[in-house]
């Protein structure tokens, strides 16, 4: 299956870490967010999954659900659940004026069980380079980001060889999240709080309605037209 942005992403039944569940019912009205890695108890996978709790909090604050995928079972994902959590540290946490170190007591997303490789062919997430220690080909370390509305809004696709920047997907995904607001789209190495860009489609009126401050446009380009128009929001 070749997915399209825009396309409703499958209601697959999950069996998890956290459970056995309808992925669309366990998003509610939430955003989502998928992503595969290619087995538990590798380096790499590792570093990624850690990261990913680490900003688990982040997500939240943007009304998204993390949901990891590999080719394994979910005992395996349990004892390394294990691992994650010791390589990412433990937290700090205080009564009063005494502080301990201590590793948290639950892991802070779902990791699913697709040991059959059936989420895995269906969402052409198999890595042709990549293979387990039986010959298994492995996942790649794909992404899908799923609007309320169980759309897909964005999807990305590393090899195995590369892990993923969760950085770079909180960014995208404010991208995504402000885009749905107001009629912009947002310039090469955007963050929150930069000037976003008015798309030229955008009719005058509509400028006025979400962009009272007024936009600036660029007028000194060779071609002489005024289609870059940027706007603080």
């Amino acid at each position: 299956m070749s997915l399209k942005l825009g396309d409703e992403f499958p209601n697959f039944n999950l069996k998890t870490t956290a459970g056995e569940f309808q992925l669309h019912q366990w998003l509610g009205d939430k955003w989502g967010i998928l992503f595969s890695h290619p087995a538990d108890y590798t380096p790499v996978c590792t570093t990624e999954l850690s990261r990913a709790a680490k900003l688990a909090p982040e997500f939240a604050k943007r009304n998204t659900k993390l949901i990891g995928l590999s080719c394994d079972v979910v005992e395996n994902h349990h004892g390394w659940i294990k691992d994650i959590q010791a390589f990412g540290g433990p937290n700090v946490e205080c009564s009063g004026s005494i502080c301990k170190l201590v590793l948290p007591a639950e892991f802070p997303f779902p990791i699913i069980d697709d040991s059959d490789r059936k989420l895995a062919k269906h969402l052409g997430m198999i890595d042709p380079d990549e293979f387990d220690t039986k010959g298994l080909p492995l996942t790649a370390r794909a992404v899908f980001i799923i609007g309320p509305d169980k759309k897909l809004k964005a999807s990305l696709l590393y090899p195995a060889t590369t892990g993923r920047n969760f950085d770079e997907l909180l960014r995208l995904l404010d991208s995504l999240q402000l885009a749905t607001r107001l009629p912009i789209a947002t310039p090469a190495d955007w963050k929150v709080g930069d000037k976003v860009m008015v798309p030229p489609n955008v009719k005058d009126e509509d400028v006025k309605k979400y962009f009272p401050q007024g936009v600036q446009i660029k007028n000194d380009l060779p071609s002489g037209k005024g289609y870059i128009r940027m706007a603080q929001v």
